[in-house]
């Protein structure tokens, strides 16, 4: 650890922001995690966080400027699965940029999706120009940009596979449905402890203004991967269609190059 960077904000404390908070927290960070929900703010507190309502709408902005007041913020906001959310995410990453800005925040590290990617039947890195087909690919994608854009900060870009982990059992995905499409695609995944893993080696590495593409290292099949984690939790069985349609497999230079960062769970440990 090291004392430049020892107040981190957390925009959007959820499943990977509240796991992360309590993490840094251990390591002798001072925490400060937001919330859109009241309700949350206890609960915030009681984990050791110093917790803040911030939201960000088209109808209505709460920004407290205390918490802008850190050496990095780490944006965790992903759009919803909303249409409505995905055209709007846009100019709600602008208010946060405009807010860090106002903050004199010098990094920022803002979690990704490897959906940036189109499925394209090919592996991608970090050197491979990002081209999304989905809504909330192209949503995230556009946010980087605006973030990428501005000098006043460095933007670190984290890029998150498929989020497997506590409470997001791979196995209860396809649970007892047949019929699945593209069984024999490669899978894009990434454990909740390695999520972690890699942002704080980020972090004590001081290693910012880097994009890093973060799924485990090995890619399974569809077929074989989830078919194995849904008798792993003792669920009914999914039936794959023998087949490849669209599909990528998501890789990364910059983890071992700039992180010398080693994955805890590979995937074919759970199958």
């Amino acid at each position: 650890m090291y004392s430049l960077n020892n107040k981190i904000s957390i925009l959007g404390c959820g499943w990977y922001g509240s796991a992360l908070a309590k993490e840094l927290l251990k390591n002798g960070y001072i925490v400060k995690g937001s919330t859109t929900t009241p309700d949350k703010l206890a609960i915030l507190k009681q984990a050791g966080i110093l917790p803040y309502l911030i939201n960000f709408t088209s109808e209505e902005d709460i920004i407290n400027n205390d918490f802008f007041d850190c050496d990095l913020i780490i944006i965790s906001i992903p759009p919803k699965r909303s249409t409505a959310e995905q055209h709007t995410f846009l100019s709600k990453i602008q208010k946060v940029s405009k807010a860090a800005v106002n903050g004199n925040i010098p990094n920022i590290i803002f979690i990704s999706a490897t959906s940036v990617y189109g499925d394209y039947n090919q592996e991608v890195n970090e050197h491979t120009a990002p081209d999304p087909e989905t809504e909330s690919g192209k949503a995230i994608l556009a946010a980087e940009q605006n973030l990428t854009a501005i000098p006043d900060f460095t933007t670190t870009i984290l890029r998150f596979g498929g989020l497997i982990g506590p409470g997001r059992d791979p196995g209860r995905f396809f649970a007892g449905k047949s019929a699945i499409p593209n069984g024999k695609a490669p899978v894009n995944l990434i454990h909740l402890s390695d999520c972690i893993g890699l942002t704080l080696r980020i972090i004590e590495k001081q290693a910012f203004g880097y994009i890093f593409n973060a799924c485990a290292t090995d890619h399974p099949t569809r077929s074989i991967f989830y078919t194995a984690a849904a008798s792993r939790s003792g669920l009914e069985i999914p039936q794959f269609k023998d087949e490849l349609l669209n599909w990528k497999s998501v890789h990364s230079i910059y983890v071992a190059e700039k992180l010398n960062y080693e994955f805890k769970i590979t995937l074919n440990s759970l199958v």
